[in-house]
């Protein structure tokens, strides 16, 4: 035989709980603690049921899975809000910090920057002298779209293109990525990492909810910041 719990079942709740329940539900309905408050409530009242059900005067089983969903949907509820909580304080807290960065130098080791107003600057550095450097842009595609040689010495240095391809062409506004080859005389390999350098001008979240700088032209992500100093 199964045993159900009967809608006129005894519970032994007291009056001071139920005032409880019904106050919180009425003055804070959206708040986490009134739905928190409301979840315990629920669960007491639904064991009181149990321990106090009539086997002889059972109810519909409709009735009983109508609680059991009630009960999942403001356990789901709680989390939900604790969730949402959590994430709109850490973006708060991350674009604070983010702020902090403008008016400020960065370095940031990206390879892409924007082409905008006839202009795309990159910093690439060299860790040892070079015999030959080969600067190489490719577009969003992978399409080379310059190729020419560089500053051989070692240590830092900068380059600025002005969206000409090498056939001649003057090529739109977007984004374009600097690849660095050197070699010493003999040929073998010298290391090289590229990236941008500029003052910080604004702070935006990109359209996956990261958060970019805004370097010159190019929208730089926080994650890539190495470096920080005070503008002069």
């Amino acid at each position: 035989m199964s045993y159900t719990i009967s809608p006129t079942a005894t519970t032994n709740t007291n009056p001071t709980t139920s005032s409880t329940s019904s106050s919180s539900g009425t003055s804070s309905t959206g708040s986490a603690s009134s739905l928190d408050g409301d979840f315990s409530t629920f669960l007491t009242l639904l064991t009181a049921q149990i321990q106090n059900q009539d086997p002889t005067s059972p109810m519909d089983t409709t009735q009983w899975t109508n609680q059991l969903v009630q009960y999942s949907s403001v356990e789901q509820e709680i989390k939900s809000n604790t969730y949402l909580s959590t994430i709109a304080s850490a973006a708060g807290n991350n674009m604070s910090s983010a702020v902090n960065y403008i008016g400020k130098t960065v370095a940031a080791t990206t390879p892409t920057a924007t082409l905008a107003n006839g202009s795309a600057n990159w910093t690439y550095d060299l860790g040892g002298a070079a015999s030959k450097v080969n600067l190489t842009v490719t577009d969003s595609n992978g399409t080379v779209v310059y190729s020419g040689s560089g500053d051989t010495t070692s240590g830092s240095h900068s380059f600025s293109w002005d969206g000409t391809t090498s056939s001649g062409k003057s090529l739109t506004s977007g984004d374009y990525t600097l690849a660095v080859t050197a070699t010493d005389a003999s040929g073998n390999n010298i290391s090289s990492t590229v990236g941008v350098t500029g003052t910080v001008s604004s702070v935006q979240t990109d359209s996956s909810g990261n958060l970019t700088l805004q370097v010159g032209n190019t929208a730089v992500p926080m994650s890539d910041v190495t470096s920080v100093t005070t503008a002069s």
